[in-house]
């Protein structure tokens, strides 16, 4: 199945689905089970955090996968095969890599935990004796900074951190990663450089090197001194055109900013594929397909092939400028949010705390979970030509 299966020609053909997990995402259950789920529905990649625990939990998430790929194609589910794993790393302050931090001890009795509602990873949590805790819990948190200016008392703070360059290289090595995705922002190219010249002597290893960055003022001509900085590069490019970061689980609009420099970038004809991120959500096809920034697919399956689980795509645009796919954060976790609760542990003693179930130990749990991401990736994978 692999050799039928190249997720890189999903970025020829307009089609590349990529879930991101969270640069600052560490809760391993719930990137196993995330992992797993979009793996079965049929993303092409997988963004995980640069942590050695959490491409753990999704490696394991995409063996699980492996076992469960033929039983994903007999119910009608677009697994064709192991995805690529990537991690992000950052070149310097980035909204990515945060985490919010609060001492719950200096919360007022009478205060209304704004906080804890406006959490859309339930990260936060009161007087919980399943977390044994107050406060945020780290590994759940992926430094949205929805709370910080909700809190009535300024109680909150976003804590920043930067990329441990040393862990790179054998994180690279040793851990099976197909692909590396920096964060950068105009007027960082001195620290990109030195981040890339850590990663360089390893690039050789890797299927692909993404750029994620955010609009801005000269951000082409930013984007044009790091093509020049990362030249000769021996493997697939991305630009990941970031456009309002983490925040496609608010609404639907939150998906056009993602749009708007995503085409703006295409026009700036940058050697490499274009791919949006940053509020994506179940509008940003639509969206796109609108604006005629996406290759119109149309699906010539035969019966043999839809036994197999295989799909053969032709692909037309009407302009020679398409962006190569999406990649979903915050709405694609969202998504799945309500299957994944059911796995935790109820609230338990605390002699006896709970271990969260694997999904796949649910069956029914599971193809719910691969059902709703299904939703999201067949957008881009089954677009009928009107």
């Amino acid at each position: 199945m692999t050799d039928l299966f190249n997720p890189l020609l999903s970025l020829k053909e307009g089609r590349w689905f990529k879930l991101i997990c969270g640069a600052s995402f560490q809760h391993l259950p719930a990137v196993r089970s995330l992992t797993l789920a979009y793996t079965l529905a049929g993303a092409d990649c997988i963004d995980v955090a640069a942590d050695p625990a959490v491409i753990v939990a999704a490696q394991a998430g995409l063996q699980a996968a492996e076992i469960l790929g033929a039983a994903a194609r007999k119910r009608g589910f677009l697994y064709q095969g192991r995805p690529l794993l990537m991690v992000s790393l950052n070149d310097g302050e980035d909204p990515h890599f945060r985490k919010a931090e609060f001492d719950s001890t200096q919360c007022p009795p009478e205060c209304s935990r704004p906080c804890e509602g406006i959490c859309p990873a339930q990260a936060i949590t009161f007087n919980s004796i399943k977390y044994n805790k107050a406060g945020v819990l780290s590994e759940k948190c992926y430094g949205c900074g929805r709370c910080l200016p909700v809190c009535p008392y300024d109680n909150i703070e976003a804590v920043s951190y930067a990329t441990d360059n040393g862990a790179i290289a054998p994180l690279i090595l040793k851990s099976g990663v197909d692909a590396v995705e920096i964060h950068t922002t105009v007027g960082r190219l001195a620290e990109f450089k030195r981040l890339w010249q850590t990663i360089s002597p390893y690039v050789e290893h890797l299927k692909l090197v993404a750029i994620s960055c955010p609009d801005g003022k000269e951000v082409i001509d930013y984007l044009h001194s790091l093509y020049d900085a990362i030249s000769p590069l021996h493997c697939v490019n991305i630009w990941q055109t970031d456009g309002r970061s983490m925040s496609g689980d608010i609404g639907s609009g939150t998906t056009l900013a993602a749009v708007k420099f995503g085409s703006k970038v295409l026009r700036a004809n940058l050697p490499g594929y274009v791919q949006l991120a940053g509020g994506t959500n179940s509008y940003t096809v639509p969206k796109s397909k609108a604006m005629g920034l996406l290759k119109e697919l149309t699906t010539q399956t035969s019966v043999k092939m839809r036994e197999n689980g295989l799909v053969s795509f032709t692909s037309r645009s009407s302009s020679g400028k398409s962006i190569a796919g999406v990649a979903y954060g915050s709405y694609a976790r969202k998504l799945l949010l309500p299957v994944l609760e059911q796995l935790e542990p109820k609230e338990v003693n605390l002699e006896n705390v709970g271990v969260a179930a694997k999904l796949e130990e649910k069956p029914a749990l599971l193809w719910q979970a691969v059902s709703l991401a299904n939703e999201l990736v067949s957008q881009l994978k089954y677009q009928e030509h009107q």
